[in-house]
C-alpha cells in the first residue's frame, strides 16, 4: 500500500468511527478542508461514495461500512503493533486517552496528575470532559471514568476514589429571599439549577434517600446546565440551589460562601471507577497509569 493509500484510509476510518469531520480532524491533527479532500480523494480513487454527508451528520454508507469493517481489524493490529514495540523502552511511553465526567477531574486525577506526569515524562494523559455515557472501544478511549453503580458488567473496573455523597447548596444571598427547605419535596417551591443529561438529553432528577428509602426530586429553575463545575458558580452567585459532591463546595460551606441543606436527606454513591475492556496487552503506558491512579482506602 502506498503512503497516501494508508493515509486516505486512515482518514477515512477516524471520519466513519467519529461521525464527524471536525472530532476526526482535531484526532488526525489536520483541517477539516484537509481531511475532508482527503476522504473525497479516495472515494474518486474507489469510484464509489462512501460516506452519507449531511449539514448535521457524516455516516458510512453501505459501501463505507464495509470498508470499514474490512480495514478497521489491520489498523488496530498496526496499533497493536506499534505498541509491542514501545514495551521494549525501559520506562513506559505513549499516549493515554480517558473519557470522564467533569467533576471527576477534580475529585479523581488533579491531586495525582502532576505526581504521575513527573514519574512518567513520556507518556502524555488526555483527559476528554464528557458528561455522557460514551462508547470507549467506539471512540477508541484506552479507558473511561463512572461512578461504580453505572460501569457495564461486561467491564474491568477499578476503584480510582472514595465514595462520592451529594449536598444541596445555596449562597447566603439566595436564603436571604426564600426559607431554607426541610424535606426533598419542597424544592418544587424553589429555584434550582438543573444538569442537562447529553445521553438521553433529559433533566437530571436529584435523587434522595433516607431509612432505606430511595426517591427522586425533579426540580425547577431559571437556569439549564451541561457539567457541575459552572453550578457551584451559579449557585454562588445567588441564582438557585445546586445538587453538587460534597467535596467541590466542602470549602465554601466551611467559609460561608455556600449554606448546605437537606444533609440527611443527600445520598452517598459508589465511587469513581475507571472501566475499560479486557486487554490481553496493555500498553506499559497505561499500566503505569492504571497503577498510579488506583484508589487505596486509608483505613
Amino acid at each position: 500500500m502506498r503512503r497516501d493509500e494508508f493515509t486516505e484510509m486512515r482518514a477515512f476510518l477516524e471520519v466513519a468511527r467519529e461521525r464527524s469531520f471536525t472530532r476526526a480532524a482535531a484526532k488526525l491533527g489536520v483541517t477539516r478542508s484537509a481531511l475532508s479532500h482527503t476522504v473525497s480523494g479516495l472515494e474518486e480513487r474507489l469510484g464509489i461514495r462512501l460516506l452519507s454527508r449531511t449539514t448535521r451528520d457524516v455516516a458510512p454508507t453501505a459501501a463505507g461500512e464495509r470498508l470499514f469493517q474490512s480495514i478497521q481489524p489491520h489498523f488496530e493490529s498496526i496499533a497493536a503493533g506499534v505498541s509491542a514495540i514501545s514495551a521494549l523502552r525501559d520506562e513506559p511511553s505513549g499516549h493515554v486517552r480517558i473519557v470522564c465526567p467533569d467533576d471527576a477531574v477534580e475529585l479523581v486525577f488533579r491531586g495525582r496528575l502532576a505526581a504521575f506526569l513527573r514519574n512518567f515524562p513520556d507518556v502524555t494523559v488526555e483527559l476528554i470532559i464528557d458528561n455522557g455515557f460514551t462508547n470507549i472501544v467506539e471512540r477508541q478511549f484506552d479507558a473511561g471514568v463512572r461512578l461504580g453503580e453505572a460501569v457495564a458488567r461486561d467491564m474491568v473496573a477499578l476503584r480510582v476514589g472514595p465514595d462520592v455523597s451529594y449536598s444541596v447548596v445555596g449562597s447566603l444571598e439566595y436564603f436571604e429571599r426564600r426559607s431554607q427547605p426541610k424535606k426533598p419535596q419542597e424544592l418544587t417551591d424553589h429555584h434550582c439549577i438543573n444538569l442537562r443529561l447529553p445521553t438521553s438529553g433529559m433533566l437530571y432528577a436529584w435523587e434522595f434517600e433516607r431509612d432505606g428509602h430511595e426517591f427522586s426530586v425533579r426540580v425547577e429553575g431559571p437556569l439549564i446546565l451541561s457539567d457541575i463545575a459552572p453550578a457551584i458558580d451559579a449557585a454562588l452567585d445567588g441564582i438557585g440551589l445546586a445538587y453538587v459532591p460534597t467535596d467541590l463546595v466542602r470549602s465554601h460551606v466551611e467559609s460561608g460562601r455556600l449554606l448546605s441543606v437537606l444533609s440527611d436527606w443527600c445520598p452517598t454513591f459508589q465511587g469513581y471507577h475507571l472501566y475499560y475492556p479486557s486487554r490481553r496487552n496493555p500498553s506499559p503506558a497505561f499500566s503505569a497509569f492504571v497503577e498510579a491512579f488506583r484508589y487505596r482506602s486509608r483505613r
